[in-house]
């Protein structure tokens, strides 16, 4: 076959409508890191054949390849200046949200020690490049847990869910799932991703309490993730719309990574270290331990059962569950077994889609049978992800386990550890949603998979 695709024995390919990276050809230098990278540890490359595919390269858009480009042949597709016409617009009501694990790398950038917690900074250099409103995802993190903690619980004490509950706020490995493991899309929680949690929250219950026309409004997330940039062009993701019965209101409007973020503060001379700090903009701003540590690798279940028990044994859990021992290491695959009132519930934490790929294996042939299952695409989490500042291979994990640190830090010196006793996540539920899983919650909060296992040609 006469491939578009060149150099595929040294390189990954990369389609030219991929929403999330992009190749600069005159700057690859074919030095295979990107190939090693998206086999030994995503584990798409070699699991799909071009001529299968009629030519077309399979993506996850985990961005890994970009990370690990030493010569920024790979990049994120840029939304910056998208967003700067967003600010330029006195039409347009620009909010920006921020993901957790923004907060402990955005200093790398500016040489501040890798870990430095640097939310007061983050918010005011948004809000000095233009923003209307900063919010902070850790809100959304909390929504996330809220409805996916009430979901396993359900699944669990019903008798006749589907078991494992995987997580899903990782849209990569979510593209992994519909593409190689569609027979586990019922597996997978229908909790949306903490920014498309957030997004149409903002749309719907900010813009009614601060009057502001939604269509208007233009939701900004900054994340250290490429592959958000996919995930909020999937075509379901328009639940905002659908409340308003306007097609054209889309639930999230831009994505800037870590990486995008810090050129732009470079190009508009602004001295981070030096700025005076701010405080996110209220009502969606608060966010609890738990939603915090949801950048890290285990973060995410440590949270759901911190409020799975809860919700299980009407009290809070003991200080034992709030430091799960499987959660603090850096294994690939770790486990561990939790219990909660006369339930046992096994759990594992996965990062690397290779890893996962192993994990399922195992599920599907009954040599592993687990309750909820955490899965991350990066390595160490969100905190690895795909648009976060680069650094040098063979100092990859001391970086990201600073970065780790920064976030668990934070977590254990927070009076509010627990996501369904956070008062903003109270105050939304008790004025709109409801309840966790009422209609409302069902419709803005969750969503629906479907498989692509077509497109491998198989």
């Amino acid at each position: 076959m006469n491939s578009k695709h060149k150099f595929t024995d040294i390189r990954v390919p990369i389609e030219k409508d991929n929403p999330s990276i992009m190749r600069h050809e005159e700057l690859c230098v074919k030095c295979k890191v990107c190939k090693k990278v998206c086999t030994e540890e995503i584990s798409v490359y070699g699991h799909y054949d071009l001529e299968k595919t009629g030519d077309k390269a399979i993506c996850i858009y985990c961005g890994q390849c970009a990370n690990v480009c030493p010569v920024y042949s790979i990049t994120e597709v840029s939304d910056v200046q998208q967003v700067k016409d967003a600010i330029n617009d006195p039409d347009k009501i620009v909010i920006f949200q921020t993901s957790p694990s923004v907060r402990v790398s955005l200093g790398e950038a500016f040489g501040m020690e890798p870990g430095t917690y640097v939310e007061d900074k983050m918010a005011a250099v948004l809000k000095n490049l233009g923003a209307d409103y900063v919010f902070d995802t850790t809100f959304g993190a909390d929504l996330t847990i809220t409805e996916e903690a009430s979901e396993l619980v359900q699944r669990i004490t019903s008798g006749n869910g589907t078991l494992p509950q995987f997580t899903s706020c990782c849209p990569a490995w979510v593209e992994f799932v519909e593409i190689y493991y569609p027979e586990l899309i019922n597996n997978l929680s229908s909790s949306k991703s903490p920014i498309l949690m957030q997004g149409p929250t903002i749309k719907t219950y900010f813009a009614k309490k601060a009057a502001i026309d939604p269509k208007k409004i233009v939701n900004v997330a900054v994340t250290p993730c490429t592959a958000k940039k996919y995930e909020i062009t999937r075509a379901e993701k328009n639940d905002a719309g659908k409340y308003y019965n306007d097609e054209n209101i889309r639930d999230m409007d831009y994505v800037i990574t870590v990486r995008e973020l810090s050129n732009w503060i470079k190009e508009d001379k602004i001295e981070f270290k030096a700025l005076q700090g701010a405080e996110f903009d209220s009502l969606l701003s608060r966010g609890s331990g738990g939603g915090i540590i949801f950048g890290i690798t285990g973060g995410v279940m440590e949270s759901a059962i911190r409020t799975a028990y809860y919700y299980i044994t009407k009290k809070n859990p003991p200080k034992d569950l709030y430091n799960l021992e499987a959660v603090g290491n850096m294994d690939g695959i770790r486990e561990a077994q939790v219990t909660i009132g006369d339930y046992t519930i096994n759990i594992a934490i996965v990062h690397g889609t290779a890893n996962a790929r192993k994990l399922i294996e195992k599920v599907k042939s009954g040599e592993k049978k687990y309750d909820f299952v955490e899965v991350m695409t990066c390595r160490g989490g969100c905190i690895g992800g795909g648009g976060q500042p680069k650094v040098k291979i063979p100092m990859a994990d001391k970086v990201r386990q600073k970065r780790i640190a920064g976030l668990y830090n934070k977590d254990q010196s927070v009076t509010q550890r627990l996501a369904h006793e956070n008062p903003d996540i109270t105050k939304v539920y008790d004025e709109f949603f409801k309840k966790p899983l009422s209609p409302l919650a069902e419709e803005l909060l969750h969503t629906v998979y479907s498989s692509k296992k077509h497109i491998l040609g198989e």
